[in-house]
């Protein structure tokens, strides 16, 4: 099964080329310009993976990340932004990997699949203990 990859960016020209580029490597990917686009969408349940942008202001993005991971917490996120040095706030709230544009394509499509394999990984199970 295809995995399911939300994609929220204002920015109408680097969400049609992401789309792009993740749909050629086999993703599903749901669009959104915006937080109420991401929260209005039916999908969401079935989401493997977010790549979001820190467009919005920065009080309403953060808002829209605690909102996301609250109610989705095992979701990987990736961050994606111009902005300069958002890591501290970003690894706070569960962000698991951050990036700046312009971005390094090959660099995020290696986190994409190295982050939904750590996800799709069953976890070990605690080995026995001698009896």
């Amino acid at each position: 099964m295809k995995k399911r990859i939300l994609l929220a960016d204002d920015d109408s020209a680097v969400r049609r080329m992401l789309f792009r580029v993740l749909t050629d490597e086999g993703y599903v990917v749901i669009p959104a310009s915006n937080g109420r686009e991401v929260f209005q969408s039916t999908a969401m349940d079935n989401v493997d993976l977010a790549v979001l942008d820190l467009s919005a202001p920065l009080d309403d993005a953060w808002k829209n990340l605690e909102q996301l991971t609250a109610g989705h917490p095992g979701m990987p996120i990736i961050l994606i932004t111009a902005r300069s040095n958002p890591a501290f706030p970003s690894l706070r709230s569960g962000v698991k990997a951050l990036m700046e544009k312009p971005l390094d394509l090959p660099k995020l499509l290696r986190t994409i699949s190295e982050l939904l394999a750590e996800t799709a990984s069953p976890l070990l199970s605690p080995k026995k203990q001698p009896a």
